[in-house]
């Protein structure tokens, strides 16, 4: 019984990132790059990944917060609630994750990465390494 309530809360958990994630609004690759070039942008970019796979390799100038840290970090994360704030992870899950604590806590200009890190390497996108 107790497998059979674990698997319940388990698909209900992932329907809701489902559902959550397609209510943000997506900004992709290029149009990032290009809004990114503006000498007065008004942009940050949220990376949700873990530190190890940020320090392999992520977007420049982004902040590194775990998706699992959002919510302990919203008072630094509140300084940006006034900026869009454009959140990624590896493929999505986890980003959505993170959309979700971000506007339950009045972010209003949250946008996601289209393709996220896997989409922005498949497009050969720059990247910087942490040595």
């Amino acid at each position: 019984m107790s497998a059979i309530k674990n698997f319940i809360i388990l698909a209900f958990s992932l329907f809701t990132t489902v559902v959550l994630a397609g209510e943000t609004p997506q900004i992709s690759q290029q149009e990032l790059l290009t809004a990114l070039e503006a000498t007065d942008h008004n942009i940050v970019v949220l990376d949700v990944r873990s530190a190890k796979e940020y320090g392999e390799g992520h977007l420049a100038n982004a902040i590194n917060v775990s998706h699992n840290t959002v919510a302990d970090k919203l008072n630094f994360l509140s300084q940006y609630k006034d900026k869009k704030v454009v959140v990624h992870c590896r493929s999505g899950r986890r980003a959505a994750f993170a959309e979700n604590v971000l506007a339950e806590n009045g972010f209003k200009n949250v946008h996601h990465l289209t393709g996220d890190m896997n989409g922005w390497l498949e497009a050969k996108l720059p990247v910087v390494i942490n040595k």
